[in-house]
């Protein structure tokens, strides 16, 4: 139903946690490279358990060539960032629209974002909090646009 994208991502069990979270919504999976870990790795297959098969997982070679997809899909994304202008809950998402994530570590870059400015979004949080766990944070928006549309087809 949604692109859930993530760029660089750094830590092998949330991106397994991420893929179960995916599989549970059917939502595809983008993974930007360079990954963090090898995708075999097993703490990454323990997260998912045994769903990854039910996963699609698309994997780009570089953030460009990722973002040239996006452009070119002729569907919206969101750029998810604790520098994001914009409160998730302020937009209408659409199937189909790319969700993307930024390495934990660091975020998705500046630049980006810069040339973005709309598409930036943010998950509330009280001053001083630095940032929640990743699949935390996807789990949030993914919900966010499931509830939008009535949760689609999941039961």
């Amino acid at each position: 139903m949604f692109r859930v994208a993530l760029v660089e991502p750094e830590i092998a069990p949330n991106t397994g946690n991420i893929a179960r979270l995916c599989a549970a919504t059917g939502c595809e999976l983008h993974l930007v490279h360079p990954l963090g870990f090898i995708l075999s790795d097993k703490k990454m297959k323990r997260a998912g358990l045994d769903y990854w098969s039910q996963v699609t997982v698309v994997e780009h070679n570089s953030l460009d060539e990722f973002m040239l997809t996006v452009y070119t899909s002729g569907r919206g994304f969101y750029l998810l960032s604790t520098k994001g202008t914009h409160n998730h809950t302020e937009v209408n998402y659409q199937p189909g629209d790319f969700l993307i994530f930024g390495p934990e570590t660091r975020g998705l870059p500046a630049d980006l974002l810069a040339h973005h400015p709309d598409h930036c979004l943010r998950i509330p949080m009280r001053e001083g909090a630095r940032s929640l766990n990743l699949a935390n944070s996807v789990s949030i928006i993914v919900y966010e646009a499931l509830r939008q549309h009535n949760f689609g087809d999941l039961r």
